[in-house]
């Protein structure tokens, strides 16, 4: 009996690599945060010491620039952004195309083929939306992540 070699395609999870930080976040002037600081890893906008940044409303950007590893940029894997937590509503951008608003979990889109092997820029706009009181406990604002590449393939099988 002879066989062949072929591919097939395998539900199985996904590997995961994350986007690690730091994570440049930019908020409006004016706005009493600064404009540009430096988050080392991704936590609520509540969390934060500074008192701008702590009882901001709106939109803040955050930007990351990372390099792609090869088995990434293979063109067998689906490959899928995946923001993991984020309050409230997000606006992903990745080297220079919008990919779209996402408001609810999961926070993830398609990123198939958009990876290059230098100087990827990720965007990601995000806005709070809850309203608050003097009184209002403040809450979780941001992205919380962690965020993810997440990474689907194909796999040789004998048949």
């Amino acid at each position: 009996m002879y066989g062949r070699i072929g591919w097939l395609s395998v539900s199985t999870t996904p590997v995961m690599r994350k986007v690690p930080g730091p994570w440049e976040v930019r908020f409006p002037k004016g706005s009493g945060a600064p404009e540009s600081v430096v988050f080392k890893k991704l936590v609520s906008w509540t969390k934060r010491p500074e008192a701008g940044i702590k009882h901001f409303s709106g939109t803040a950007v955050y930007r990351k620039q990372f390099d792609a590893p090869a088995s990434l940029l293979r063109d067998d894997r689906h490959l899928a952004l995946d923001l993991g937590n984020v309050k409230n509503i997000a606006e992903v951008t990745l080297n220079g195309k919008n990919l779209g608003v996402l408001w609810k979990p999961p926070y993830r889109v398609d990123i198939t083929g958009m990876l290059k092997p230098k100087g990827n820029l990720l965007e990601i706009k995000v806005t709070n939306v809850k309203k608050l009181t003097k009184d209002s406990p403040l809450p979780d604002s941001g992205v919380l992540g962690p965020v993810l590449i997440m990474v689907e393939g194909k796999s040789e099988v004998d048949s």
